[in-house]
């Protein structure tokens, strides 16, 4: 049934990259628990242990504000079409913001996406697979628009007036630490 890998495997990679969906769970030893889905083109695999996804703008900042406390962080992978498996990987996070440096390099990996917010880098320490025979099969139709829509009718400016109202902190009152920097010459997301 369930096997453990120190590292993502060329099959689980395989897998991974065939998932529309996977999910999102951090905590600090004090906060709620967060889980989110994610979708869209927004998750690459640079390496055996190494992985970046694009975190959109969303109603929370959730994710940043455990990663800045404690870094530890699980996606989950589910097969709702195939063969049967649970795939989770477990390590520890960061956050990159629009003005770091590092985030020039690596956003270059992704299609252009309004409301683009973050990259979360994940280490991986811990694979892990799981029979997933209790999961349901759902047919993929295909991705919502809503998203897109709504960052763009937003536009930028909105955008950030959006992270500084709704994305400064998360629901336990911890800081993301996600404000918008004061110099004109740091390049934010353009939509």
């Amino acid at each position: 049934m369930g096997k453990k890998y120190r590292e993502i495997t060329p099959e689980l990679k395989d897998f991974i990259e065939q998932q529309k969906i996977f999910f999102v769970a951090t905590a600090t030893a004090t906060s709620r628990i967060n889980i989110s889905p994610k979708g869209l083109d927004t998750l690459r695999i640079l390496g055996p242990q190494r992985l970046i996804w694009l975190n959109l703008t969303g109603s929370g900042n959730e994710t940043a504000a455990h990663l800045k406390v404690d870094g530890r962080i699980t996606l989950m992978f589910c097969s709702f079409e195939g063969d049967p498996l649970i795939l989770r990987l477990y390590g520890k996070g960061t956050t990159i913001h629009p003005w770091e440096k590092k985030w020039e390099e690596l956003i270059k990996l992704f299609p252009s996406l309004p409301g683009s917010r973050q990259l979360i880098e994940m280490i991986v320490d811990l694979v892990s697979t799981s029979c997933g025979f209790g999961v349901p099969l759902f047919q993929f139709k295909a991705d919502r628009e809503h998203l897109i829509r709504w960052a763009n009718k937003k536009g930028e400016k909105g955008i950030q007036q959006y992270w500084q109202q709704k994305n400064a902190v998360s629901i336990d009152g911890i800081s993301t630490e996600f404000s918008i920097p004061k110099d004109p010459h740091i390049p934010l997301p353009q939509p």
